[in-house]
């Protein structure tokens, strides 16, 4: 069995380089790689493609590359709580392709399985589909997307073990799930590393065939993006 560990979120991302593209998993502010976001803004890349769903907050997650300017395009599905990020859109600082949550999904979910491109109804009749060639299933017209392509995949799970089988823990599944094994190579930041043989595999949701290099994290904070509470009565 290969040991795929690696010491640590430097090792990790060690030959990302400028003008990479990179997918990045989570879904807001829940379930994303905090070591390995941190390491890029320490190791100072720019010029980078990111997908993600989004991109974080402000002060955290992939807002933190946002204010260092170190991302040129991301590809995402939504603004959402982060200002910087709206305001470099607006501006013409950063290059953003919007794309439909599902078909963000799927076509991460087509790069895992090799599946190069698929048709798709969501999105036709809107800028979405400029450019794109369209065509019809039964009756309805759909559009065709080309799976991404990425030199990283960066993931966060739970637990993971030294050959890079990997479990995720509640709605942390997200976007992990279809980017584990989406890109070149697959980096894994895991809560908790255990020895092979220790995972239940009945409760594996990612082979370690997908994944490249695995560490354990640490001090994660797991920001809550919106807290909502009932008042008291």
């Amino acid at each position: 069995m290969i040991d795929k560990r690696v010491k640590n979120a430097e090792e990790a991302v060690k030959d990302i380089q400028n003008g990479m593209t990179i997918m990045l998993g989570g879904f807001g502010l829940c379930g994303i790689p905090e070591n390995c976001i941190t390491e890029l803004v320490k190791k100072n890349v720019t010029d980078l493609t990111c997908i993600s769903n989004n991109a974080g907050v402000d002060d955290f997650g992939l807002g933190l590359l946002l204010q260092k300017k170190q991302i040129k395009k991301m590809i995402s599905s939504y603004v959402g709580e982060n200002a910087e990020f709206e305001r470099q859109m607006l501006s013409g600082e950063l290059e953003v392709e919007l794309t439909p949550q599902g078909t963000l999904a799927e076509k991460c979910r087509a790069a895992q399985a090799g599946i190069p491109a698929f048709y798709t109804p969501a999105g036709f009749g809107t800028e979405i589909a400029e450019g794109k060639e369209v065509k019809d299933f039964d009756g309805k017209p759909h559009i065709l997307e080309h799976a991404y392509k990425a030199e990283f995949s960066i993931v966060k799970a739970w637990k993971g073990d030294h050959a890079g089988n990997l479990i995720f823990k509640g709605s942390a599944r997200n976007f992990n799930f279809p980017m584990a094994g989406a890109g070149k190579i697959t980096i894994a930041e895991v809560e908790e590393l255990v020895e092979p043989g220790q995972l239940n595999p009945n409760e594996i949701h990612i082979p370690g065939i997908m994944i490249q290099r695995i560490f354990q994290g640490e001090n994660y904070e797991k920001r809550i993006e919106q807290r909502t509470v009932r008042k008291k009565a």
